[in-house]
């Protein structure tokens, strides 16, 4: 016979699972962004009120971030594999409108940039910047640096999360195995899903992440640190919301000849939430490629447009890099003419690209931006310093305006297909389900 105390411990473990269980089960049929608003109000409630446990939760965002971070290359890597492998005739032309968005809405943004650092000129007052930040030299040494990260060992290359280097191994190792027997290429398609569902189970925790990266920005920076450059913030988020609600909307309206805000607001919600506290488009990977599979668009095309959005597509990168370069100028009384407004818009859209990866890549560009004007690296220097100062919002909107229109993009190409065809409908503009 049982004792009754062992009973009772006995009915304790169980009612503890049974109630573990009933939790769990409402936590995976609960719409995320609901669960990620939680997190995020939980997260301010203890930045503001409890700030004791900080340190503790700011390490579930350390965690979420990493796991992300740590699974995004190798999925990359094989995703796209598995794309060019199982590639169809005419996979490879649908990129092309893709790309050719990124490009053009990168150098736009710039333009946008420049509108808006005339409209608005800043004066900056400058500081001592960290000495041991090494940008490049040139637009030259840019170019030379891509090449050779697509060159890079691929072991390296995942390794080290160059996206750049994974693209190119993967983009080659797919077209090797078109080649390839069907029971390899099922095999290779195993293991992507294999991935996904890895990938997938890491973005369920994405509350508690967002809990703990809010808690410690709000926690650890405050706005204090801003209080001094508010006039050059607000310049920089005005243009990043107005390429987000206004450039970005006329250009998918001019493809798809439908309401495009849908589809926008769909993007930043569900996209650039995420980027905005992970402040990584490598992260935000593989949100967006489940953005893209909810909302019906062709796998063999997103699984390689939106990694290589991750890379080429950085409106925000260019917006960064055009504001702070006339801000300089502006500081310094230099006049900018048109011409130079001009290279300095097509700079910013080369040296976006180039940024991508890069933890403040944007400002490590500055100083290439900044030469286009005459202003010495020392003075660049301690512009890019300010642009650190300021990273607490302006990385944040400069990520998820990068990582919100990889997923635009990549749908407006395919919905402009559609509306040709006449198969578009309204309801494709919105995801199938939410969660």
């Amino acid at each position: 016979m049982l004792h009754y105390g062992t009973m009772g411990h006995i009915f304790l473990i169980k009612g503890g699972i049974f109630l573990f269980s009933n939790i769990s089960r409402k936590y995976r049929e609960t719409a995320l962004i609901k669960l990620i608003a939680v997190g995020l109000i939980i997260g301010i409630g203890i930045a503001l009120y409890v700030p004791a446990i900080i340190p503790i939760v700011a390490v579930l965002g350390d965690v979420f971030v990493r796991a992300l971070k740590g699974v995004a290359p190798i999925l990359v890597f094989v995703l796209v594999m598995n794309a060019m492998a199982q590639r169809t005739v005419g996979s490879g032309a649908a990129l092309k409108p893709i790309v050719r968005l990124y490009i053009v809405a990168t150098f736009l943004a710039s333009v946008v940039a420049v509108g808006f650092s005339f409209a608005f000129p800043s004066t900056l007052h400058l500081v001592v910047a960290d000495a041991t930040i090494a940008p490049p030299s040139g637009i030259v040494e840019v170019v030379h640096n891509l090449i050779m990260n697509v060159v890079d060992n691929p072991l390296h290359a995942i390794a080290n999360a160059n996206y750049i280097g994974i693209l190119a191994w993967s983009i080659l190792a797919g077209i090797a195995l078109q080649k390839a027997s069907p029971t390899t290429k099922n095999t290779v398609r195993d293991f992507a899903v294999v991935m996904t569902q890895i990938v997938l189970c890491v973005i369920r925790f994405a509350p508690f992440g967002i809990m703990g990266l809010v808690a410690d920005a709000v926690g650890t920076s405050g706005v204090d640190a801003l209080i001094g450059y508010l006039q050059l913030l607000a310049v920089l988020l005005g243009a990043f919301f107005s390429v987000a609600l206004i450039m970005n909307p006329i250009i998918v309206w001019a493809h798809i000849h439908r309401n495009p805000f849908p589809l926008v607001f769909t993007t930043l919600r569900e996209s650039g939430i995420y980027a905005f506290f992970t402040r990584s488009s490598a992260a935000n990977i593989p949100v967006n490629l489940q953005l893209c599979k909810r909302l019906g668009l062709n796998p063999e095309v997103y699984s390689i447009s939106i990694p290589l959005g991750a890379t080429i597509n950085m409106s925000g990168a260019a917006i960064t890099i055009a504001i702070l370069s006339l801000a300089a100028a502006h500081t310094l009384g230099i006049q900018v003419d048109l011409p130079t407004a001009l290279l300095l818009c097509l700079i910013a859209t080369v040296g976006a690209c180039g940024a991508s990866g890069v933890a403040g890549g944007s400002l490590l560009l500055i100083p290439v931006a900044c030469s286009s004007f005459g202003i010495s690296n020392d003075i660049a220097m301690q512009v890019v310093g300010v642009g650190f100062i300021i990273g607490v919002l302006q990385d944040s909107c400069e990520t998820a305006l990068n990582s919100s229109s990889d997923v635009l993009f990549t749908a407006t190409a395919e919905f402009a297909e559609r509306a040709k065809e006449g198969t578009l409908e309204s309801a494709d503009l919105v995801p199938r389900h939410e969660g």
